[in-house]
């Protein structure tokens, strides 16, 4: 049996992060206003949970990538297949990631893609170099690491 997931992060400001995450990525930004329309309409949730975003409304709290290729849900908006969900959370991120993303770029491309990430607000944490290959340790502009390969 397989099932469908998501990866859920944890960010203080959701919205930038997806920003963030949908550029490095090549992702696309979930367009759920379809559903927050319809839940606004039956009053299950309230305009204060709601913002303007990219020209339609989204909700405040929580927002998702989705690859280009995946099916999407048209009822909802949300991905079928590889997403990364970002949700609100009031404490800040502590320590080590002990989950991340690996970016792989390809030796070639790594500088160059290096310098549009940071572009973009990451960050170069360090250069690791080990017998089994080499990479850059990355972090997002919310301090989540990240490897560029």
């Amino acid at each position: 049996m397989t099932f469908e997931w998501k990866l859920v992060v944890d960010a203080a400001d959701p919205h930038a992060q997806v920003e963030f995450w949908a550029a490095a990525l090549g992702y696309e930004i979930e367009d759920n206003s379809a559903l927050i329309e319809r839940l606004l309409g039956f009053g299950a949730v309230s305009v204060d949970e709601t913002v303007e975003r990219w020209g339609r409304r989204a909700f405040s709290d929580l927002v998702a990538v989705r690859h280009p290729d995946d099916a999407v849900d048209e009822q909802t908006g949300a991905g079928l297949g590889r997403r990364i969900l970002f949700q609100r959370v009031p404490e800040p991120k502590g320590g080590k990631n002990r989950l991340h993303i690996d970016i792989h770029a390809g030796g070639e491309r790594r500088d160059a893609e290096a310098e549009r990430l940071v572009g973009l607000g990451a960050s170069v944490t360090r250069f690791v170099q080990t017998p089994g290959g080499q990479w850059l340790l990355m972090a997002d502009p919310e301090g989540n690491e990240f490897c560029l390969q």
